[in-house]
């Protein structure tokens, strides 16, 4: 059999990129690093970004190519747009297990498999993408391809490509999950990885239960795919290879195929498209995944995680439970945050759900359609796109908030714990100017009163069981905050009005960061949104020790001359994601502001954390808006 090299399919994928229209230039990159003035260096690989100004125009403009924003390549336009995706592992171990790859594929067509009821579940889920993980270390390596490369499981069938095909005739994306690791090559008490087999194909000795055999065998496959599937929209990597990386394999990727994304899990990777977290669980609320996770906007970031309660990540025989409530709240979660929901469900061998995880997908397809226009073409409130703050409100109320790219200025309040008392929900308003408020589904209007930075949404009754979604239209520009310009500091990239860049402690504290209002001027309170590349609390992830990396203890003094200086505020910062707030009274004048951070969440026993502070940005306001309707 005449073996196809790695340079040979490298030229094939030319050829076919080049029928397909598929190399287009990589949009220009853009950063900025500096002492004072630092960027975040997988933001500066490739990611979208705006210069924003916090308001929820911001969101719009940045997307729409204006001075300061920073373009995303076309490639990441599908998970740009994305709100969730759909992730399957299924394979030659799906219970049952099989440790034949030809009696594995034969139950797969007996049982009656066909891609559109993945693609049908998928669309219930409004995912925009589907992620294969079948080429999975604890599933038998299986390739649901017809492939050249002998060393595991391949199909005579062409699972994958009639996979993508059904996808794509919906509107949907394939996404291949590929693994790095051999190390389960024997779990099962059979051997999955065939060396022998493989060595003969290449002619020489290849141990694929070892790191480097492994991953040269995996990075032909790369290529192979590459060549076979021109439409296929990416490959999500479970962690690093070292024969990938000294063979520069995701940069040859880049070359060939500019069209297809990357996604690593665990880890943030400049050359990759998108950072994946796994599973994060332990947060207050609990469907608070964005509390765990570590990367900031405007990275693209997606959570993955397990729809049922308990359980492996693939079918395992039981028909498990799965919490409404706790999945609707991560939905609603990730989508307040800018991060793509990867939702896990566990197909049997036939490919169909279970029936509880179907009961699931049949609630959400009618759950999404009233609410939809506050979870797509949005992006997370109280950030750098602007927005009300989200997290906790009054009387235990918890929830988030996104902000419309294409109704601008359309904001959504999303309560998904309701308060435990009470007819009304109290959001502080972040300077932005409330003019109606209804609720989403029904259209009713809803009374509200607007004073002392606190929006107040009253006289409600029809409180939804996971989400109950106002729709708030703001005025086009903030109230009572000193624009971009007028305020200078000690930092620059503190009052520069761009979330990409920020100021950096470098582990030092105590750490003062004064601000010049250019003269004496009202001061009523500061806004203040950390970098949001910490979890909020202590916790672990993977043996990996993680803490909130905010601000705790603080004082604030101010100065009409910079050189004599009176404390007027000293208190604890909570930690929390989003914009927090210091309130320094009513009637304060100062021309300089001074921020002292005496301690950070973080504890000692966390070094990664410890004593670390970076801020985005830091906002003076000088009043607040009033209104009521």
């Amino acid at each position: 059999m005449r073996r196809t090299t790695p340079v040979a399919l490298f030229l094939w994928t030319a050829v076919l990129a080049l029928l397909c229209g598929l190399f287009t230039a990589p949009a220009a990159q853009a950063g900025t690093a500096g002492s004072a003035r630092t960027a975040d260096s997988a933001q500066t690989a490739d990611s979208a970004g705006t210069a924003g100004t916090g308001t929820p125009a911001a969101s719009a403009q940045a997307r729409a190519g204006t001075p300061g924003a920073r373009p995303y390549p076309p490639r990441q336009a599908m998970l740009q747009n994305a709100t969730a995706g759909l992730f399957l592992h299924w394979g030659m171990y799906t219970a049952p297990k099989h440790y034949d790859c030809a009696e594995w594929e034969k139950a797969v067509t007996d049982g009656g498999w066909t891609p559109d009821y993945w693609v049908d579940q998928a669309r219930k889920l409004r995912a925009s993408y589907i992620v294969l993980a079948t080429f999975h270390s604890r599933l038998g390596y299986a390739r649901p391809w017809p492939s050249k490369i002998p060393g595991t499981c391949s199909t005579e069938r062409d699972i994958l490509g009639e996979l993508i095909k059904a996808a794509g005739k919906k509107g949907l994306k394939v996404i291949l999950y590929m693994t790095d690791d051999p190390k389960w090559h024997n779990e099962q008490g059979v051997e999955s990885l065939d060396s022998a087999a493989y060595s003969a194909y290449k002619g020489r000795d290849v141990d694929l239960t070892t790191r480097p055999g492994f991953g040269e065998f995996s990075y032909e496959n790369f290529f192979e795919v590459m060549a076979n599937y021109p439409k296929l929209a990416g490959f999500w990597i479970d962690n690093d290879n070292e024969y990938w990386e000294q063979n520069k394999l995701y940069e040859q990727i880049r070359e060939l195929r500019p069209d297809m994304t990357l996604s690593n899990n665990n880890e943030d990777t400049p050359i990759m498209d998108m950072v994946s977290h796994e599973q994060k669980t332990g947060m207050t609320p609990p469907y608070d995944q964005p509390a765990a996770i570590w990367t900031p906007m405007p990275r693209l970031t997606e959570s993955c995680y397990k729809v049922p309660d308990t359980g492996s990540w693939w079918y395992d025989g039981q028909d498990r439970p799965v919490s409404t409530g706790l999945n609707v709240g991560r939905y609603i979660a990730n989508a307040g945050t800018s991060i793509k929901s990867l939702m896990n469900l566990t197909a049997m061998v036939n490919g169909r759900f279970p029936p509880q995880q179907e009961k699931f997908t049949d609630l959400m397809a009618n759950y999404l359609p009233p609410i939809w226009e506050s979870l797509n073409g949005v992006d997370g409130g109280g950030y750098m796109y602007g927005g009300l703050q989200p997290g906790a409100w009054n009387d235990g109320a918890y929830g988030y908030v996104t902000v419309s790219r294409a109704q601008t200025p359309s904001q959504y309040v999303h309560v998904t714990t309701k308060p435990t008392t009470g007819d009304s929900v109290r959001i502080r308003d972040n300077g932005h100017r409330v003019e109606r408020v209804t609720d989403l589904r029904t259209g009713k209007r809803l009374r509200f009163d607007q004073r002392d930075g606190t929006l107040t949404i009253k006289g409600i009754t029809d409180w939804d069981p996971y989400d109950t979604v106002f729709k708030i239209r703001t005025a086009p520009q903030r109230v009572g905050v000193y624009p971009t310009g007028t305020v200078k500091a000690s930092e620059p990239s503190l009052t520069d009005g761009d979330f990409t860049t920020y100021s950096d402690n470098k582990g030092v504290l105590p750490v003062s960061y004064t601000l010049d209002l250019g003269k004496r001027r009202t001061a009523d309170h500061l806004g203040i949104n950390q970098r949001e590349w910490s979890p909020t609390y202590n916790r672990e992830t993977f043996g990996r020790l993680e803490d909130s990396a905010r601000i705790k203890d603080y004082t604030v003094s101010v100065s009409d001359n910079g050189n004599t200086w009176r404390e007027v505020k000293a208190g604890v910062l909570e930690s929390a994601r989003g914009t927090r707030f210091i309130d320094l009274g009513d009637g304060l004048r100062a021309r300089f502001i001074r921020l002292d951070v005496k301690t950070t969440w973080a504890a000692a026993t966390v070094p990664n954390y410890y004593q670390k502070l970076r801020i985005d940005e830091i906002q003076t306001g000088f009043g607040h808006p009033r209104g009521q309707g």
